[in-house]
């Protein structure tokens, strides 16, 4: 572009520099507009006005001076723009494709740097290509910081400044304790948890009758000692953006504490998020509207004590909009669990009706074991036979014996007859396999389920809950449960019996031939042995005979019982 042509074009002068750290090797405003304005008088550029502003540029609408500058620009007072570098104009792909845009129109005639000049008539990859590199810059740096601060918080150190009682170590790039501020931080809140003193009874304790003072001079504010005060900082966690990390600083509280101080407050533990493994959530349902019950962790400050009780309540979720319930009622865990123990009582048996059923059982296991396998080997040998049948099917329309419907029709039937006796197979493998262990596993529930229920965790109470039964709904307050088919005769024959076995007390007198009969007699119909089908031991589900195949029963059954313990004993020789 000649001279001439220069002069009738009217540049503004933009100069931009950010605070943050993306722009550190970039030269400072005021040498920016001095360069500038030196290049201006060389090549004869007339500067209508010079624009200033230190702002970032990675995003679009957060620089006003430079809007206003474009909004210039379209309205015709200047048709050049002057600055330092391509990435001064912009950071982010929309102004870049407004300036570029504007560019290829001819309302910018020119933009100069030091470097080269952009105009209308130039090819314009060159400049989508050098905005598009100033725009990946600032995306890289952008994943670099993130990534560094990231790194940071993963090996415990906070990536900024570091709060009052704590000083930045510049060398080590870590945070240490600020000898004259951290003890009088940590005495103060050892004074807030005693509860006997009000927060702001001991900030002014702090102030004057300790003498803190900031690292300006100036005593500690309310706004600041509430900010230590809700700051799980001090309890040597970091909190970023929602997620901890365990902080490599001393701190000055323990969680507990710090948990405690917020009950103070009235905040009821809210700064630290934590979550709670409740044992019954998630398939309990409410019988009036069909939703999940949920649970929620209640805390109270008993002040006689001066400890924090928890108490835990399980209620109707409501999320159907549709539907109108009207349970408001909550349940105390400790309630809801005596209902499920009343419910396991009904299924329970006592050790020497458990020994009576496994010695039988281990006995008939080998005929048991003998005669699946002669049902196994009558439906491979019926499975074989199908399947030849569906193969000369196929001959016989190969060689137009028969006509497609024909085939077709036939064929349907052979496959659904296939497909049912290949799943009859893998019944009759699976309970050859799991006959007896299951059996054990049945008797073992029935026999050690109510007490595992009492000792044991969450877990084992989860999974022995929903291996009891189906359906769990909460009506009222009250738990009603679907029981398993496996444990109903239980319920049904097994109360009377064990009436009549107490009633004789075996452990406490000697045995006679009166009482050995009766007692064979409950052995008896206990074992509920038939002559008619010898494979089916005791009430048949309990036995788990030939025909038993509920895969809701067995998973659950296998997930309760693997966790219980069941001690080794002599069965009672009769």
């Amino acid at each position: 572009m000649s001279i001439k042509q220069q002069n009738k074009i009217k540049y503004f002068l933009y100069a931009r520099k950010s605070s943050e750290s993306e722009d550190k090797q970039v030269q400072s405003i005021d040498d920016q507009v001095k360069w500038l304005k030196k290049l201006a008088a060389d090549l004869r550029i007339t500067v209508k006005r010079v624009f200033i502003e230190s702002k970032s540029a990675k995003k679009p609408d957060n620089r006003p001076v430079f809007d206003g500058m474009m909004r210039k620009i379209e309205n015709g007072e200047a048709n050049g723009i002057l600055c330092w570098h391509i990435n001064r104009l912009s950071r982010n792909p929309v102004d870049s494709g407004n300036i570029s845009w504007l560019l290829q129109q001819g309302v910018i005639k020119s933009i100069r740097t030091p470097e080269r000049e952009y105009r209308p008539e130039d090819n314009i990859l060159l400049f989508s290509v050098e905005s598009g590199m100033a725009n990946q810059d600032i995306r890289d740096l952008s994943r670099n910081v993130k990534r560094g601060l990231k790194s940071k918080l993963e090996k415990g150190w906070r990536p900024n400044q570091a709060p009052q009682g704590y000083l930045n170590d510049l060398i080590n790039k870590t945070i240490i304790n600020d000898p004259e501020r951290f003890n009088l931080i940590r005495k103060a809140l050892h004074l807030v948890l005693t509860g006997s003193i009000t927060p702001p009874r001991v900030l002014e304790k702090l102030n004057n009758d300790w003498g803190y003072r900031t690292k300006k001079g100036n005593k500690m504010c309310k706004s600041s000692f509430y900010r230590i005060l809700t700051s799980i900082f001090y309890a040597g966690i970091i909190l970023s953006k929602g997620i901890e990390y365990q902080g490599q600083h001393e701190s000055m509280i323990t969680l507990e504490e710090f948990d405690r101080i917020q009950m103070l407050l009235g905040r009821k533990g809210k700064p630290r998020p934590k979550k709670h493994i409740f044992a019954f959530t998630g398939f309990i349902r409410c019988a009036e509207c069909g939703c999940l019950y949920t649970a929620e962790l209640k805390k109270k400050l008993i002040k006689s004590t001066g400890q924090i009780k928890e108490f835990i309540y399980y209620h109707c979720t409501r999320k159907k909009k549709d539907i109108i319930c009207s349970q408001r009622k909550y349940i105390r865990e400790e309630d809801l669990e005596d209902q499920i123990k009343q419910e396991l009582s009904k299924y329970t048996i006592l050790p020497e009706f458990r020994d009576w059923a496994l010695e039988v059982l281990r006995e008939k296991n080998d005929a048991e074991i003998k005669d699946r396998t002669k049902i196994y080997e009558m439906q491979h040998k019926d499975l074989v036979k199908t399947q030849n049948e569906l193969d000369n099917l196929t001959k016989m329309r190969y060689r137009d014996l028969i006509d497609d419907n024909t085939f077709l029709k036939e064929k349907k039937g052979l496959t659904v007859k296939i497909r049912q006796l290949k799943e009859k197979l893998r019944q009759t493998e699976k309970r050859a396999e799991k006959w007896l262990e299951l059996s054990e596993r049945t008797f073992n529930f029935a026999t050690y389920a109510h007490r595992a229920f009492t000792q044991g965790s969450l877990e084992v109470k989860r999974d022995i809950l929903m291996a009891l039964g189906q359906n769990p709904v909460i009506l009222n307050g009250k738990l009603s449960i679907q029981a398993n088919e496996w444990l109903q005769p239980i319920a049904d024959e097994y109360p009377a019996l064990e009436k009549a076995y107490l009633r004789l007390e075996p452990a406490q007198t000697l045995m006679n031939t009166t009482k050995i009969e009766a007692i064979a007699s409950i052995r008896s119909q206990w074992l509920g042995r038939r002559d008619s089908n010898p494979r089916i031991i005791g009430p048949e589900p309990i036995a788990l005979p030939l025909g038993y195949s509920p895969l809701f029963s067995s998973r659950y059954l296998l997930m309760a019982t693997k966790l219980l313990t069941v001690p080794k004993k002599t069965p009672t020789n009769i």
